[in-house]
């Protein structure tokens, strides 16, 4: 297994990362392993230089390695594509290579990519880093809304794909329903033992308890939260970072780390 992570995602900066990860440090107890994730976006869209409403909530591609500055922290790259545009592999290797050194994990954010083109993408990306799967709202109601098909789609990624996330929110904000995401998480866990569970949704610091059911069962779940750090909901606007550092304290806690 690998090791369980608290995730921001929708970091801007590096300063950011440090303010964090001081926090993160300062709370952590001892012996746990782990660690702060630093979520990083950007879209097909930003990677082009397409115009999009995103634009500025996502950093620019150029500076994102600069975030993924410290080895302390596990830096992964969110990137979103629901339009399945073609060649997912090239975009996916030059998304990648805006990460440099200091990436460790790709988060796809998209619905059931070709895993031959995710393959491509990481090996010619020329990177040793994590493969994260979004299985969020659009992918959940594709196969019905059905763990026992969510459990077959996996099967064509063995071997491609570290982590799940379980996501309906997709960083809208809305609020988790654990015990909607408990099927799923225990289908995957039974037919997957070695693929690691991840699980988001409008969590923040006044909405971290919704995620304790599935904490209860699975307590080397990672989660990660984005919407819920600003007082708007909304993931276009900058995050609040005493609202971040209240929920990773918090979060730290739940888990008792």
């Amino acid at each position: 297994m690998l090791f369980p992570y608290i995730g921001i995602t929708d970091f801007m900066s590096f300063e950011q990362v440090a303010r964090m990860l001081t926090a993160f440090s300062a709370h952590k107890q001892p012996g746990s392993d782990r660690r702060l994730h630093v979520g990083v976006m950007m879209s097909y869209k930003t990677l082009n230089g397409i115009e999009t409403k995103w634009a500025k909530a996502f950093p620019p591609k150029e500076t994102i390695a600069s975030i993924f500055g410290s080895d302390e922290t596990f830096n992964c790259l969110h990137y979103a594509d629901y339009d399945h545009t073609p060649n997912l592999w090239d975009s996916l290797s030059r998304a990648i290579s805006y990460g440099g050194i200091g990436i460790n994990a790709v988060q796809l954010d998209m619905p059931w990519p070709d895993p031959g083109q995710v393959a491509h993408g990481i090996h010619t990306s020329r990177r040793n880093i994590e493969v994260i799967l979004q299985v969020g709202k659009n992918a959940i109601e594709e196969v019905g809304d059905d763990p026992d098909e969510v459990v077959r789609r996996l099967e064509d990624y063995e071997g491609v794909i570290h982590r799940v996330l379980l996501d309906r929110s997709m960083g809208r904000g809305l609020g988790m329903d654990a015990a909607a995401l408990l099927p799923f998480a225990h289908a995957i866990r039974e037919r997957f033992p070695g693929l690691d569970l991840v699980a988001a949704g409008g969590l923040g610091p006044q909405s971290i308890n919704l995620v304790e059911p599935l904490v209860m069962e699975f307590p080397d779940l990672s989660i990660d939260a984005q919407g819920k750090l600003r007082p708007s909901g909304s993931a276009l606007d900058p995050i609040d970072w005493d609202m971040a550092e209240e929920y990773l304290i918090k979060a730290l806690a739940l888990f008792g780390e």
